[in-house]
């Protein structure tokens, strides 16, 4: 069996809040949890020989696409939009994947991604709507049953909606029933929260806030269907909340995430009222590796 790219992250209980558990997938080598599906994508297409790649992102997932590309050998190009950071934009290019910049939110990259994809004949990479990308992230819950009990309450940002689906499917495959779930979102990227109060697929006019890896105007359709057959519980914070998640983890652990971790982050950092006493709570440490300077 081949060595994954991955690796299994640590679990780590919480040292200021009672029963609070980390999944760490800050800690992989690409810093988010995105390495996985990617991994997954990428040895999938490999496989059938393919070695070109074209990807949209907002930066983290052209990060792990990049990242695997350089260790499988890989041809990548990553297209993002004009509000990826320029730290972020030489971290993909160092890794040696070409980055065009098109459009003003991701949404408008993936159009321009899915045209040279098609026109020549690269694999087309999504950041977050794929079944591969999701089996990949599942691997987590594989992971968190050999280092946890069940929790009562899981809390995980969500952009798109590919992480949501991968720990939605990694709790039925596990048979961890009865697991509410907190879903939280920046107020300026609210697209799963608008979704699921509609019940039904709901598309943003504009994507406004510092967790711009969580700007996708319209979530994946599989991520509200799975949903449905989850305890959910829609949350959201100000950017000001996240960011100031962010300082208080990394104050806990010294380690640094990005604002659209620190939105999960900000639940039971700023509201751990949020659950009952007895609750164990599993929180998602998505991570993001766009954190250039000291928060």
């Amino acid at each position: 069996m081949k060595k994954t790219l991955y690796q299994k992250t640590p679990l780590i209980r919480s040292t200021s809040l009672e029963d609070v558990y980390y999944k760490m997938e800050c800690d992989q080598p690409s810093f988010s949890f995105k390495i996985r599906g990617m991994e997954m994508l990428c040895r999938h297409h490999l496989n059938k020989g393919v070695k070109r790649f074209v990807a949209s992102s907002g930066g983290n997932a052209g990060y792990s696409l990049a990242y695997v590309g350089q260790q499988l050998n890989l041809a990548v190009s990553v297209i993002v939009p004009s509000t990826t950071s320029s730290f972020m934009i030489d971290k993909i290019k160092g890794l040696g994947a070409k980055v065009e910049i098109y459009g003003d939110v991701w949404d408008e990259a993936n159009i321009r991604a899915l045209d040279i994809a098609e026109k020549t004949g690269a694999a087309f990479v999504s950041p977050f709507d794929d079944p591969l990308l999701w089996t990949g992230h599942s691997k987590m819950i594989d992971e968190c049953v050999s280092q946890m009990e069940k929790p009562d309450h899981l809390v995980v940002s969500v952009g798109g909606g590919g992480l949501l689906c991968g720990i939605l499917e990694g709790l039925k495959r596990n048979h961890w029933s009865g697991v509410k779930i907190t879903t939280v979102e920046t107020i300026g990227a609210a697209s799963f929260y608008e979704s699921w109060k509609a019940q039904k697929i709901v598309e943003l006019k504009e994507i406004n806030t510092v967790a711009n890896t969580l700007g996708a105007k319209r979530i994946t359709e599989k991520a509200l269907s799975l949903a449905k057959e989850f305890e959910i519980n829609t949350a959201l914070v100000s950017d000001e909340e996240a960011v100031k998640a962010t300082q208080l983890f990394y104050k806990e652990t010294s380690k640094r995430v990005e604002p659209a971790c620190g939105a999960a982050l900000a639940i039971p950092l700023l509201y751990p009222e949020s659950f009952d006493a007895t609750e164990r709570v599993l929180v998602i440490v998505c991570g993001g590796a766009n954190t250039p300077s000291k928060q």
